[in-house]
């Protein structure tokens, strides 16, 4: 099959940033303050998936930025020449976007941090979801691995980043993680002040050359080198990071879509990293895989030092977002009425849905949902976000329960509440784990009778 002409890339760049861009006009200004963030993501989605086998679907210029420099350092990517030319393509597309959600509602809209929040507060948020996007795009669609594994759900991957950006994030600097974004809008709205994008764009680029470093540390197979245990380790950090930040955002920001938000978040993060380092990000799973006895490699060292590096990645995310919100906290335990019966009840069954879930679809041999997996999974946040989330928070991770509880002390709150949330959670992960192996037993029944083991 021949490679389509630059023409042919160049349009499909700017037809995706254009219904990009023009989206999020049409969302501000149309007044959509729930469901803004989907309509936003799902466009990027399906563009993504209409356009991909075309030009790349990059729509942003951090996202050409990024393969550009993975390239310069000897991985998969764009040249140089290619970057710039998408670069000049996206921008073009945005500016045109943004004069034409200007003209269809006679206004426009500025871009500035959220009053209350200072440059850095939304710069710090522009950089690390614009990372968080950009560092996916390299992990489920620029990766060497994707050149056999032809996975089906990198595009929902990337798009579910901007729902966990746009609902965490977006309550302080507007959420653009993209510099045709940024541009577009400051410049359709020029009369009423220019030049807040100039600052986004800086943030943007340097998340995209986060992303870029990153990914070299995670997929060093793809630069000519080694996987090592610090490679895991990394990736627990950084996925369990994303989660805890996500919550915090979202609970701050008292985004009406949290859950779905946070769920997000975790679903793109696993699709990411799942076959780096297992993407367990929570305590309580790596328990559950521990005590099924389905994963060989993970020993008991492993799963403690992988807790560990959760719990660090959560305590380190709570401070983030403590500092983003300017000292602002919140704390575990019963919400309104609730009781810590209830609470008991709660993170334990919801806890043992996730992690029975990861059992099922990313450990199994016989339900293992191979494209499925990250979005399964993920599911179980927005199931018991929205079901629990009256009655415990609805935290299901010891890494989540101590970030919370560490970032709240600064505010006087109690750090004992994580120690029972967490054993709490943990309880769930081990529940899990015995129904997991009735249920399942006939895989083991196997393995016994071939005398072979089943790799997890």
């Amino acid at each position: 099959m021949s490679e389509p002409s630059l023409i042919a890339k160049c349009t499909a760049e700017f037809v995706g940033t254009f219904l990009l861009i023009f989206t999020v006009g049409c969302n501000v200004l149309g007044g959509s303050p729930i469901w803004a963030g989907v309509s936003i993501a799902f466009v990027l989605m399906v563009c993504i998936y209409a356009l991909g086998g075309i030009s790349g679907a990059n729509f942003n210029p951090a996202v050409s930025v990024t393969l550009g420099i993975s390239r310069a350092i000897g991985g998969p990517g764009l040249d140089w020449q290619t970057v710039g030319i998408y670069a000049g393509v996206q921008s073009a597309g945005g500016i045109a976007a943004a004069i034409c959600y200007s003209l269809l509602f006679g206004q426009s809209f500025n871009l500035a941090p959220a009053k209350g929040f200072s440059w850095y507060h939304a710069g710090l948020c522009e950089l690390l979801y614009t990372f968080m996007l950009t560092f996916v795009v390299m992990n489920v669609a620029a990766a060497k691995k994707n050149a056999t594994e032809k996975n089906q759900y990198y595009g929902m991957a990337i798009a579910f980043t901007v729902v966990a950006g746009a609902y965490g994030a977006g309550a302080v600097s507007g959420g653009c993680f993209n510099p045709a974004v940024a541009l577009g809008i400051d410049l359709s709205s020029a009369g009423l002040g220019f030049g807040w994008s100039l600052a986004y764009i800086v943030f943007e680029l340097l998340g995209a050359g986060m992303a870029a470093a990153l990914f070299k540390v995670v997929r060093p197979e793809d630069f000519g080198s080694e996987k090592s245990q610090i490679t895991e380790l990394v990736s627990e950090f950084l996925g369990t990071y994303m989660l805890v930040l996500t919550v915090g955002l979202n609970v701050l920001g008292k985004s009406k879509a949290a859950a779905f938000s946070i769920a997000a978040g975790l679903t793109s993060m696993i699709y990411a990293l799942g076959d780096v380092s297992g993407a367990h990000f929570n305590p309580a799973v790596t328990v559950a895989i521990l005590a099924s006895g389905r994963c060989q490699e993970l020993t008991p060292a492993k799963a403690g030092i992988y807790s560990g590096v959760q719990i660090a990645g959560g305590m380190a995310a709570a401070l983030t977002y403590a500092f983003i919100y300017q000292g602002a906290t919140f704390g575990l335990g019963p919400v309104g009425f609730s009781t810590w019966t209830g609470v008991s009840v709660a993170e334990i069954v919801f806890t043992f849905l996730l992690c029975f879930v990861v059992l099922c679809v990313a450990v199994s041999e016989r339900t293992k949902a191979s494209h499925m997996f990250g979005l399964a999974i993920g599911s179980c946040v927005t199931v018991g976000g929205f079901a629990i989330g009256g009655i415990s928070g609805g935290s299901l991770n010891p890494a989540v329960s101590f970030g919370i509880a560490a970032a709240n002390i600064l505010n006087g709150g109690f750090f004992y509440k994580a120690l029972i949330y967490s054993a709490l959670e943990l309880l769930g992960g081990a529940a899990a784990a015995g129904v997991f192996t009735v249920t399942h037993k006939v895989e083991m029944e196997k393995e016994g009778t071939d005398g072979k083991e089943v790799d997890a």
